[in-house]
């Protein structure tokens, strides 16, 4: 372990202070990456290939009543398992990996490996008509992204290794290492940098020759055929065929892309759990292949029937329809399970009816050569990336002469398909999932353009190494700093805090020692040139107030959290100075309406239907308490360049929530209101909702950690929680939600940390709603007091406890704790005393000035796993 923490910390002086990856660090990444992504890969490979056996095995000894047995057990199994452990390990997990590449916080860590390896071994052998090269590539892209995290750098340098892992899985999966690096260039990732290519096709070449060494050609074809197809000649009279191949590609290749989605709606609507839909997908289509043509009893082998020719055109066309539907079938369960194999062997199936009607216009024409370009025609349709789809093919086949068809196939086949509609399946995937990403580029955010060096302050207040502890607290007294860096010369030696000569001083260090003798020697420090992304990622990650900029070892300047909120702050003014026109009002869609008996008025935005119904909950108990009404609010988002009053959008998803929402509330007795906006962004519309509706209270979900480097809570609450009027409730979900009314846990223990102030009172007024949904709350009032006052007044956390035992008739308990960080007592409390919810107050002031000492919130949030509702109080 320690020898890893050494690697680790090398690593880290190694690449993260610097502006370029030394290159011998990239190279050994790279083929490391390559390495376990195809090991990983032959790994699902023989899992599958075992279970897949012993399935076959079973038939021929008892029957094809096997089959529908096989595929139900084995599906139950599959998503129970990746239900519990990893939800986000469900699916193809490509759209996943290209949602992480366009900077969404979607989970890739070896947990997602383990249970995406598992599940789909279980999956696949169960009969689901689903591939493995999905999985490879969402397999390599989480492996990549655990060993950025296990050896901690850049966020720019992480999404290079992620899309190398990813260019890696796939290459693994087909032996196709130029292939594996365009898919990710076409689909995956279009902003791509010479290191990121670089790195992406080292690692995809390693990933290839791993698989080559331990693995076996994939498609699996006799010697014969590759003879064959290099004897082949193109012959210019078959290309109105290869004309037509393409256009029935592109046709049927978009009604596979809408099949799919409405496929995946259809298992939504049923409402029943991840195992149950998969075990169901299983027990379908083992009944299918039951009473189906032999072809379809093995899914690894059905291709090579169409490529090899052994295979009448009746019986093809029939393989076709049915394989077609068993896809639609097992991907829409959200069972784990790629769409690179089905396109494939659906391609194959439909080239190979196409080439035997060439056949009867045309001696020369092979149905398997047909067979092989329909391939690449259909993966062309389906996923929209037709150069990966011909260099797949001919990487696979090494046959030049199909170069030529393959690309009059795909091209053709993508043009029609691009006609009728736009994006691949695996962005309409994201979409359904509610996650919107641009076509022409990967987001940026207000900061991007921006170095160290364009923040830095320059004129920096520094410590020599050898002055006494004595002097050096003397002068952070002076100064009020919290920390100094230390030199020798200009050369940066190390950094010194505050709390570091405190402590010192209360170990009985001599005031007669130096600096040196405390410091932190060879502190954590970055290159001027480095972007403020870097920045950002390193205070982040090791929770720094102050990160010194050197140019070499020279000290320059230093960066502070109030620098990067004055960055952000001015590249905001900069670009609403420069904006054309005001943004276009959100527009109203929907809306229904109760009886307005209420004194007031709560704002609920719904977004997340797993987080809704302890959220509505909440909102709901708050007003039932305040005798208010309740407003649920979804938005739907459109393009900046469409006008949300012209722009149509589907609103099913949205009514579906808020009805789920008023069947919540109707037991509460208090009248709910319910609309759909469509805006162009979602801070906008709330506000708007805010002002037109009168609102008292808004209340928020929050993630409890910010996505959005330079952020406080988050791009949408943050501009929220700015500019809203009204009383404000951020509520960050643990792990032990909110009961119904009348359906208690355990008693609730509550932690209300007081220091004074509107927003703490604000708070405290809350109590009596979240009385309503637990059994005998326990409270512990807490006031955090700097170690350095011998003697604190309790006085008003005495008063304020003792009115809460009055006024609730609740056990409540005052608590004084004597700490340095607000946050790490209040963290280490919540542990000891094991409890369900902290409730915050915080004003809109304090959110800058708690950013810039460290974001006490968001440090209380991710330190601990049970609800945190922070309180902005009305601003005046």
């Amino acid at each position: 372990m320690a020898l890893f923490k050494r690697l680790r910390t090398w690593i880290h002086a190694r690449q993260l202070g610097r502006q370029s990856t030394e290159l011998y660090y990239v190279l050994a990444e790279a083929c490391l990456i390559g390495l376990v992504s195809a090991l990983t890969a032959l790994f699902l490979e023989r899992g599958i290939g075992i279970l897949g056996s012993l399935r076959l095995r079973l038939v021929q000894d008892y029957g094809v009543i096997i089959l529908p047995i096989f595929g139900l057990s084995l599906g139950l199994f599959a998503g129970w398992f990746v239900e519990f452990f990893s939800p986000a390990a469900a699916g193809s997990g490509i759209p996943q990996v290209k949602a992480v590449l366009a900077q969404f916080p979607i989970p890739l860590s070896l947990r997602v490996v383990v249970v995406k390896l598992i599940g789909t071994i279980f999956a696949l052998a169960s009969g689901l008509a689903l591939g493995r090269r999905g999985p490879t590539v969402h397999i390599g892209a989480a492996l990549a992204a655990q060993l950025s995290h296990w050896f901690p750098t850049s966020p720019q340098h992480r999404h290079q290794i992620i899309a190398a892992g990813a260019a890696a899985g796939l290459a693994a999966g087909f032996n196709t290492p130029i292939a594996g690096v365009l898919f990710v260039v076409e689909e995956l990732s279009r902003d791509m940098s010479s290191v990121t290519l670089e790195i992406a096709i080292l690692a995809s070449f390693t990933g290839s020759i791993v698989s080559r060494l331990w693995g076996s050609a994939d498609l699996n074809l006799t010697q014969e055929f590759f003879e064959h197809s290099a004897e082949t000649l193109f012959n210019p009279q078959e290309i109105p065929f290869y004309l037509l191949l393409g256009i029935l590609a592109g046709l049927l290749g978009n009604s596979f892309k809408y099949s799919i989605l409405k496929s995946l709606e259809f298992y939504r609507n049923l409402n029943v759990p991840m195992f149950a839909r998969v075990g169901l997908a299983g027990l379908v289509s083992g009944s299918i292949v039951a009473f189906a043509p032999p072809i379809l009893l093995d899914n690894a082998g059905i291709r090579d029937f169409f490529l090899t020719g052994d295979v009448g055109w009746q019986e093809g066309t029939l393989a076709f329809v049915l394989y077609f539907v068993l896809t639609l079938i097992a991907y829409g369960s959200g069972a784990p399970g790629g769409l690179f194999s089905p396109t494939l062997v659906l391609g194959a199936a439909l080239g190979y009816l196409v080439g035997n009607g060439a056949a009867l216009f045309s001696s020369s024409a092979e149905p398997s050569t047909f067979a092989l370009v329909g391939m690449a025609a259909f993966f062309s349709a389906v996923a929209r990336v037709p150069v990966t789809a011909i260099v797949i093919v001919f990487e696979m086949t090494t046959a030049f002469n199909l170069v030529l068809p393959l690309m009059i196939g795909s091209v053709v086949a993508y043009f029609i398909a691009s006609t009728f509609s736009q994006g691949s399946l695996y962005q309409r995937l994201l979409e359904a999932s509610g996650i919107q990403l641009s076509e022409e580029a990967t987001p940026h955010d207000l900061l991007s353009n921006l170095t160290a060096a364009d923040v830095m302050q320059r004129q920096v207040d520094t410590l020599v190494a050898d002055i006494t502890l004595d002097r050096a607290l003397q002068l952070f007294s002076e100064m009020h700093h919290e920390g100094f860096p230390v030199v020798e010369g200009r050369k940066l030696v190390g950094m010194i805090t505050v709390a570091q000569t405190n402590l010192a001083k209360r170990r009985g260090q001599s005031g007669e020692a130096t600096v040196r003798e405390i410091m932190t020697p060879r502190p954590i420090a970055v290159d001027d040139r480095a972007t403020l992304g870097n920045v950002l990622y390193l205070m982040e990650r090791y929770h720094l107030s102050h990160l010194p900029v050197t140019e070499g070892s020279r000290l320059i300047g230093i960066i502070t959290r109030s620098d990067i909120i004055r960055a952000e702050a001015n590249q905001l003014s900069q670009s609403i100075s420069q904006a054309d026109a005001q943004p276009a009002p959100s527009y109203l869609v929907y809306q229904t309406r109760d009886p307005s008996v209420g004194r007031g008025r709560i704002l609920l935005p719904l977004a997340n239907p797993e987080t809704a119904p302890a959220l509505v909950q909440m909102a709901a108990a708050i007003a039932k308490e305040q005798q208010y009404e309740l407003e649920c609010l979804c938005i739907i988002l459109v393009p900046k360049h469409s006008p949300p009053a012209q722009t149509a959008v589907r609103t099913g998803r949205s009514r579906r929530l808020l009805r789920k929402a008023q069947r919540l509330v109707k037991q509460w007795q208090i009248p709910v209101h319910c609309q759909i906006r469509v805006a162009h962004h979602a801070s906008q519309a709330i506000l708007e909702t805010i002002d037109e509706r009168h609102i008292d209270l808004l209340l928020m979900g929050w993630k409890g950690i910010t996505s959005t480097p330079g952020r406080i809570f988050g791009s949408t609450v943050d501009s929220t929680i700015q500019k809203a009027p009204c009383d404000v409730v951020l509520v960050k979900l643990g792990e032990g939600e909110f009961a119904y009314p009348n359906d208690y846990h355990t008693p609730s223990n509550w932690i209300v940390p007081i220091a004074g102030g509107p927003n703490v009172r604000r708070a405290i007024q809350l109590l009596p709603a979240f009385k309503l949904l637990t059994r005998s709350p326990k409270i512990l009032m807490c006031k955090v007091f700097s170690p350095d006052i011998t003697t604190p007044d309790t006085v008003d956390l005495e008063k304020v406890t003792e009115l809460m035992e009055k006024r609730l008739k609740i056990r409540a308990i005052a608590l004084p704790i004597r700490s340095e960080s607000v946050a790490d007592a209040i963290v280490h409390l919540a542990k000891t005393k094991k409890c369900d919810a902290i409730l915050l107050g915080a004003s809109r002031e304090g959110l800058l000035q708690q950013a810039v000492r460290g974001n006490i919130p968001e440090a209380i949030a991710n330190g601990v796993n049970c609800t945190v509702i922070l309180v902005r109080s009305t601003l005046d």
